[in-house]
């Protein structure tokens, strides 16, 4: 019997922690990272072949001056970043063995890792938040923890990259209410154009 079932491919779904909202001003300060197997023709969610997260210390002074505000939200204390870098040689094996990239938010993320891995523009990024119609399906928001409240999966968002990429998964892998996987209906609107950088933008102190 032939098996006409479409190959399986490689995504990487990911999550960052900044210290703020720009790109050029501000620095990622943990990044998380998984890499699975997916169905092409369903968006069934296989296997996960590895998964990763990291801390660095920024090190811009503007970086490090809006460091304050955005513990806020992360809670990330400065002490457990404090020292540590990047391990950029196991960072890029992600890039470089997933076909596509997931993140909720997307263009958010792909602003910040853009400069400090320029490869990351050469890959199909995929938004989770826009390619789905989630005000169209009832929902208030995209935002991740209403979504993942609305769905019985967790009524508390660390703000942590792997618990968020963890918890974002697990929503991937429910069933709209058009009745097929979320993956899929992210999958089936196109990748998300690349990122261009405002090139008149000047870095700030």
């Amino acid at each position: 019997m032939i098996n006409l079932r479409k190959p399986d491919k490689l995504g990487l779904i990911l999550d960052v922690e900044t210290t703020g909202l720009g790109p050029t001003s501000d620095e990622v300060i943990e990044l998380a990272l998984k890499l699975f197997s997916y169905r092409t023709d369903s968006g069934e969610i296989l296997d996960i072949l590895e998964e990763d997260s990291f801390l660095r210390e920024p090190l811009s002074d503007s970086a490090k001056r809006n460091y304050d505000r955005a513990y806020r939200v992360h809670g990330i204390p400065y002490e457990l970043v404090r020292g540590k870098s990047f391990y950029d040689t196991k960072i890029k094996t992600y890039f470089h063995r997933a076909e596509s990239v997931f993140a909720h938010n997307a263009s958010f993320d792909r602003s910040f890792l853009y400069h400090m891995y320029p490869e990351v523009n050469d890959l199909k990024w995929y938004c989770t938040m826009r390619n789905v119609p989630w005000k169209q399906y009832g929902f208030p928001n995209g935002k991740l923890l209403t979504l993942l409240e609305a769905h019985q999966i967790t009524n508390y968002q660390t703000h942590r990259a792997m618990d968020d990429i963890t918890y974002l998964m697990e929503l991937l892998k429910k069933t709209s209410p058009k009745g097929n996987l979320y993956l899929q209906e992210v999958l089936e609107n196109s990748p998300m154009r690349k990122y261009q950088p405002a090139t008149s933008r000047t870095k700030m102190g």
